[in-house]
């Protein structure tokens, strides 16, 4: 038998705050314990106020934006799946290995899209 979350049935106001503080804690966590994540943070600290310093067209300066902060969200997503599979198990595992070099590998397409952009938004 599956259990349901206790939040699951929380609507409303409610069910947004547990959503925010659940948010919060993810941003925490992956701060205190993932280093490519605060090297991103890093690197959109100094590329999104250097969209809005380059001049271009508003689409353009959004598609700047838009691909720094990709880099973020799809290092979340690996950083997640590292730590689903750890705690599975320690053990070395041919699916743990793809599903974790399949992260890594968004991972990379995503910092090849942000190379991509930035160049054709300076460069074009």
């Amino acid at each position: 038998m599956q259990q349901e979350s206790p939040f699951k049935g929380k609507t409303g106001l409610s069910r947004l705050i547990n959503a925010l503080g659940y948010s919060i804690d993810g941003f925490r966590a992956a701060f205190r314990h993932e280093d490519a994540f605060r090297q991103l943070v890093v690197l959109a600290l100094v590329l999104i106020p250097l969209a809005f310093v380059v001049h271009t067209a508003p689409l353009a300066r959004a598609l700047l934006v838009a691909s720094s902060l990709a880099t973020l969200i799809i290092e979340l997503l690996n950083s997640a799946i590292e730590a689903a599979v750890d705690h599975t198990s320690l053990e070395r595992h041919p699916l743990a290995k793809r599903a974790k070099d399949m992260g890594s590998a968004a991972q990379l397409l995503g910092l090849c899209n942000l190379a991509v952009v930035w160049a054709i938004v300076l460069f074009a």
